[in-house]
């Protein structure tokens, strides 16, 4: 069974760039420098624009006629463009139908453009706002995740101090009895230099007679 040809939905790279920026090049530094930045006019999609320009320019800088006063209500007026839109498109449809030569199907078609240019425009001037809004989301999310972290760190805190807590809570208490023995033993800690044990006047040795003491005082 043959393998299924892997197929890119995207062109390929230009590879006379692409092998401008191998291992080598990029060690050498001899990889192309990226273009200098714009500062006053460039041409996009055909279209002239000045790095000065307005993010959403006006219909006047256009050359489009408005077809809505200066002071409007978006919603009010995207609501009478898609009423225009529907009604202009069922004349169009009848004029198709009745006499596709006549000129006015290309007057319709145009008057559809102008509508329909119209509505992108009050779309694309709701676009700050939705850069506002989705800014303001990604930093809520943020927020949320953060005090996320810190409260799973603050549980994970109470949890450490309760387990040294009972840790703590299982070590006996310091009775007489220990005290006592814990002196003598220390009493009875042979020094380095001397490792022999030594016998008592009686002949018992003098561990014999410290052990018989710590079982006494048990």
């Amino acid at each position: 069974m043959s393998e299924t040809a892997q197929v890119s939905s995207l062109p390929l790279p230009p590879m006379q760039y692409v092998t401008l920026f191998s291992e080598e090049n990029s060690k050498r530094g001899r990889t192309p420098r990226p273009p200098p930045l714009i500062t006053d006019s460039y041409s996009m999609f055909g279209n002239p624009y000045n790095t000065d320009d307005a993010v959403i320019r006006p219909l006047e800088s256009q050359n489009i006629r408005r077809l809505y006063p200066n002071n409007y209500d978006h919603r009010r007026e995207l609501k009478k463009l898609n009423h225009s839109i529907t009604a202009s498109f069922l004349d169009l449809v009848d004029i198709c139908i009745r006499n596709p030569e006549s000129e006015a199907r290309a007057t319709k078609i145009d008057d559809l453009t102008l509508l329909f240019i119209h509505m992108h425009h009050l779309v694309n001037e709701f676009r700050p706002h939705q850069a506002r809004e989705t800014l303001r989301v990604m930093l809520e999310q943020q927020r949320r995740q953060r005090l996320e972290i810190a409260e799973r760190f603050r549980r994970h805190y109470d949890k450490a101090c309760e387990l040294v807590q009972q840790a703590v809570n299982t070590i006996p208490e310091p009775t007489e009895s220990n005290i006592k023995l814990l002196i003598d033993i220390e009493r009875v800690k042979p020094s380095e230099g001397n490792t022999n044990s030594t016998s008592c006047e009686d002949g018992c040795a003098e561990e014999d007679r410290i052990m018989c003491q710590i079982i006494d005082l048990l």
